[in-house]
């Protein structure tokens, strides 16, 4: 008898489970057909993973709608932990964080950062405090917290749309972001978008960009080098080593004496430098495995170690300029931002740049030392000269004519 009311009472269940879902398809197919149909076609629809998995029972009704629930990347981990566990880890969870910890970034417009219309559409991916959902929800921002479905888009979650270059088109491009253009230019990415076609062969080896950084679908995704491409310890070449440090001083994270400052603290909580040597030769053991799947580990070893040899050229001329830019402050040409905490250039406040001295500095750092660099490991030897070291040397010498001629005002 008991047995029997058990079975009965799971039965309804099923039975309501399923009643509640048809009434969402049906409303739904008249107000959001599209979303529909994408649940349709999935692997959730599949699995009988119906609306109130995700967005819980709360909203029935039109009158209601206030109450569905909004998923968040835990609400993936109920199905898939582990996945969650890798992206946690990874770059992907840490750009919000990355984002908000522009000293600026709370001056601009909430539409071009919470609202997601700017740097907030693409760092949505990162991990959000439940306090920070609840602001973004508060000021009418409260869709796009999910994370995972910036790259297995809502409502179909197709795994194969995700790994697809495509996927990571929509961010990786533009002015400090341009690796799409890098690897779709690239031998690597022109053979993949012919394997697209159907011109070559589906067994032809051709890399994406997941091959590279989301070995064996590992959601993590980090490099050796980190966003920044600046790293601890300090290389032995004594001439990089003072650059390195030049930088660090107007990434703020070191003062104008080399001493360590709070924002080193967001930095490292922001995943987006290597801070020890074995954190980034893990990384690059990584890739050397990877590159070794086509290339001999001598040869991918050499190519990488180009692409560290591209950043030392980089980092010779950005920290001239950034020298130069310091002396002005110094000799009291250019005064300094209230936003600064020293006297020296500040490259995170890029946002807010009082003159287009600095201005120049910050798109020299921003966009032509990322091409430089990122053209190099993305294979792309166009991106690195033309549209990332040669424009560093154009940036320089205008930075040294800029100062130049502003000294002379001063003397007039």
């Amino acid at each position: 008898m008991k047995c029997r009311v058990i079975i009965i009472f799971l039965v309804c269940l099923f039975v309501a489970s399923v009643t509640s879902a048809q009434e969402c398809v049906d409303c739904h197919k008249k107000i959001t057909p599209n979303i529909v149909s994408d649940w349709q076609l999935s692997k959730h629809s599949q699995n009988e993973i119906d609306c109130s998995v995700c967005h819980g029972d709360g909203h029935r009704s039109k009158q209601d709608v206030a109450k569905v629930q909004i998923p968040t990347p835990r609400t993936c981990a109920l199905c898939h932990e582990m996945k969650f566990q890798q992206f946690k880890s990874g770059k992907h969870a840490f750009a919000w964080a990355a984002m908000k910890a522009m000293p600026t970034a709370h001056w601009q417009p909430m539409a071009m950062m919470e609202g997601m219309k700017g740097c907030g559409g693409c760092h949505k991916i990162g991990l959000k405090t439940e306090g920070e959902i609840k602001e973004l929800k508060k000021d009418g921002a409260g869709f796009g917290v999910a994370s995972c479905d910036a790259c297995h888009t809502r409502h179909i979650f197709s795994i194969q749309e995700a790994r697809q270059p495509q996927a990571c088109q929509t961010c990786h491009m533009g002015f400090d972001h341009p690796q799409w253009e890098m690897y779709s230019s690239s031998k690597h990415g022109v053979r993949y978008l012919l394997k697209q076609k159907k011109i070559l062969p589906e067994t032809a080896a051709a890399p994406t960009c997941q091959s590279c950084h989301m070995q064996e679908g590992n959601h993590a995704v980090r490099t050796a080098w980190g966003f920044l491409a600046v790293r601890l310890p300090m290389p032995e070449d004594k001439k990089w080593a003072d650059d390195r440090k030049t930088i660090l001083q107007a990434l703020g994270v070191l003062d104008p004496d080399g001493n360590p400052t709070p924002r080193l603290d967001v930095v490292k909580a922001a995943d987006v430098v290597r801070l020890t040597e074995e954190d980034w030769q893990k990384e690059r053991d990584k890739m050397v495995k990877t590159c070794n799947l086509c290339h001999s580990i001598n040869f991918a070893k050499a190519e990488l170690q180009k692409g560290d040899k591209m950043i030392k050229e980089a980092d010779y001329l950005l920290a001239e300029a950034i020298r130069t830019i310091a002396a002005l402050y110094q000799d009291g040409i250019l005064a300094k931002p209230e936003s600064y905490a020293y006297p020296f250039p500040d490259l995170l406040t890029f946002h807010d740049a009082p003159t287009v001295i600095e201005q120049k500095l910050f798109v020299m750092y921003f966009k032509h030392r990322m091409r430089t660099f990122q053209g190099t490991f993305h294979a792309n030897p166009d991106y690195a000269l033309w549209y990332g070291w040669s424009e560093m040397q154009r940036d320089l010498t205008e930075v040294k004519t800029m100062a130049e001629e502003l000294r002379r005002r001063k003397q007039r």
